[in-house]
């Protein structure tokens, strides 16, 4: 299987110039994403209008929320099972890392009104197909939560080949996607969900594999 960063390229070169993330970290350390400015507090991440992030409540005004992905212990505490998860199921660690910070803001007992659970929002329908039922009853515990999304994820990449399309499945459903010819349906939340979890994949592939994404970014 190609690295999930391979089937990113295209992706990445095709993102607008002026795509960009926007959040703040609030002053109980919780970080809030968008993929626009919901209010006042929200500064740009990433893009072309990045700058440094002020921090409501904290001495330190150049934090950002990429640097919050890296110190935050909520973060931390759940970084062994995110590599274990990457490696047992052939998915990058940073693009399970993205789709948690935007899924739950890595708030491990979220539940969404539909029902989702967890860190990586999995449904109960998901649930079913990639979780074992000792597993499924437990789903809220972090270990569980990111084997089960990293197995959903591996298989929607095997099946539609792309991230983006991978991204919209999870987000929209399966028959979404195929009913877009294998593409992101033009669904509002659907594309700012996809560009969102795309543009964080790619701020932190940069961040830890500098060389790598470099050279990619070079590619006309």
């Amino acid at each position: 299987m190609r690295p999930a960063w391979l089937l990113l390229l295209p992706l990445a070169l095709a993102l607008p110039a002026r795509a960009e993330l926007w959040g703040y970290v609030d002053a109980a350390g919780v970080a809030h994403f968008a993929p626009r400015p919901l209010d006042s507090r929200y500064s740009p991440v990433l893009g072309g209008m990045a700058r440094a992030l002020h921090v409501p409540g904290k001495a330190d005004s150049g934090a950002t929320l990429l640097t919050w992905l890296d110190i935050a212990p909520e973060v931390k505490a759940v970084q062994p099972w995110v590599r274990e998860a990457a490696r047992q199921h052939g998915v990058d660690a940073e693009l399970l890392k993205a789709i948690i910070a935007v899924e739950s803001g890595y708030q491990k007992g979220a539940v969404s009104p539909r029902g989702a659970l967890g860190l990586m929002q999995i449904t109960p329908e998901t649930a079913s197909r990639y979780a074992t039922p000792a597993e499924a009853a437990r789903l809220i515990e972090p270990r569980i939560n990111i084997h089960t999304g990293a197995r959903m994820l591996a298989d929607l990449i095997r099946r539609f080949g792309h991230i983006d399309a991978a991204l919209a499945a999870w987000n929209a459903g399966e028959g979404a996607v195929r009913r877009a010819g294998g593409r992101v349906p033009d669904i509002d939340e659907t594309q700012a969900h996809v560009q969102l979890v795309l543009e964080l994949y790619w701020a932190l592939l940069q961040q830890s594999q500098p060389a790598r994404a470099q050279r990619l970014t070079l590619h006309p």
